[in-house]
């Protein structure tokens, strides 16, 4: 396939912007939509590629879809009418619908393509097999093959590296005869369990989570059709935010400052290196301001790193987020990535046990592959906003699994692109 390529320039940003519809939320409601018996309706929809993914998942278990730009309407019930669940580059669409297939006693293969095929899929299938299913795997990769009824019963998950498995056997075990009691060693991602456990209760299902690490659920629950709105995305959210902190300001709208979402933690970050941030009436502003240093724990937000590096880049001084270890198995192995492409840019860093420590000052322009890992990309923009000579990012198309029209709405801000 021949990679596209985008040029961003420096620039001025200032505008209004609505913030994108979080595709963690949309898949996590589309997943209690497919459980649930009745009609579920989705308010202010995402449809981006990995959300598409976790529609294509609930169809191929039996729901039927109706979308429109701005509702998604879903008649829940579980009847798989193919054996095969095409996930795409989703890891939570893949993790978190694997024991929700094996709720059915006919084998199902979840399949994916793209960067997803190396991440690991680290005890799945000793934990499904615990459960009464039988799951192959291909080498602690995809693709899966999961036959159930899953019977429930307890089990014990490593949570240091996702809490997307985790979040797969709490939609599925309410619907068990034994239901389920789940120990978590290591539990990591706690904002996007907190999620889960939300989606959960909003249709009906309940849940005992006693700190995190132990979690009992009934059996033989039934779902409840809801009506939901999918809150803005702060994930993608947080490289525009970002971006007015480096050039210019933001007003942006359809946040919700009460999220469940980890990558709120952004706005503390900006605070912290001195820009100006600010609610006003449900309006999220942030003005550029001469930025310092700042220390920051990503442990429980890792896909903030990217956009923090972009900001790291242009404070006064020395910068360091925690939290590296979490960077392994995403699209890319994104502490290394990071090292390695913005160092093309003049970028001064390096890590330091679970740290990355980040030498602020002027970088340069230059070409920045972004590894198909979209946040390097969306990354990489940022940073062209305050570079002499333009940032070329290769492989930019890759923005599409989280955020689709990346580039047209920098551009909209001020931002120019090529």
């Amino acid at each position: 396939m021949l990679l596209q390529m985008k040029s961003v320039r420096m620039s001025e940003i200032n505008g209004r912007i609505a913030a994108r519809p979080s595709k963690s939320v949309m898949q996590r409601v589309l997943a209690a939509s497919l459980l649930a018996p009745g009609r579920s309706r989705i308010r202010n929809p995402s449809f981006c590629r990995d959300s598409e993914a976790a529609l294509n998942a609930a169809r191929t278990l039996g729901a039927k879809v109706t979308k429109t730009p701005e509702l998604v309407t879903i008649d829940g019930g579980l009847s798989p009418n193919r054996q095969e669940i095409h996930c795409g580059e989703a890891g939570l669409t893949l993790r978190m619908f694997t024991p929700i297939a094996a709720l059915f006693d006919k084998p199902i293969k979840m399949i994916a393509r793209g960067t997803l095929r190396r991440r690991p899929m680290d005890g799945i299938q000793e934990v499904l097999t615990s459960l009464g299913c039988s799951c192959t795997v291909n080498g602690n990769h995809p693709p899966l093959t999961v036959t159930g009824p899953m019977r429930g019963g307890c089990c014990e998950i490593d949570g240091s590296l996702t809490s997307q498995f985790l979040s797969g056997l709490l939609f599925a075990l309410p619907l068990t005869p034994a239901g389920g009691c789940i120990r978590v060693t290591n539990p990591q991602s706690l904002p996007y369990i907190d999620l889960t456990l939300e989606t959960l209760s909003a249709f009906g299902i309940q849940v005992a989570n006693q700190d995190y690490r132990l979690f009992r659920v009934r059996p033989n629950q039934v779902y409840s059709p809801a009506e939901v709105a999918v809150e803005g995305d702060w994930s993608s959210a947080s490289f525009f935010l970002v971006a007015a902190a480096l050039a210019g300001r933001i007003e942006m709208s359809g946040l919700n400052p009460a999220s469940r979402q980890a990558d709120k933690g952004i706005t503390a970050a900006l605070e912290m290196c001195g820009a100006q941030v600010k609610w006003t009436g449900g309006i999220l502003g942030v003005r550029k301001s001469k930025l310092r240093g700042f220390t920051f724990d990503a442990t429980q937000s890792p896909d903030l790193f990217p956009p923090l590096v972009a900001l790291a880049l242009n404070c006064y001084s020395i910068s360091r987020i925690s939290g590296v270890r979490r960077l392994r198995h995403k699209e890319s192995d994104r502490g290394r990535v990071l090292l390695e492409e913005f160092k093309h840019l003049g970028a001064r860093m390096k890590i330091e046990n679970d740290s990355l420590i980040i030498e602020g000052g002027k970088i340069h322009g230059g070409v920045v592959n972004s590894r198909h890992d979209h946040r390097i990309a969306m990354a990489a923009a940022c940073a062209g906003l305050k570079t002499k000579k333009p940032v070329t990012i290769v492989g930019s198309e890759c923005v599409a699994k989280s955020h689709p029209g990346f580039f047209s709405d920098l551009a909209a801000l001020g931002g120019r692109v090529q």
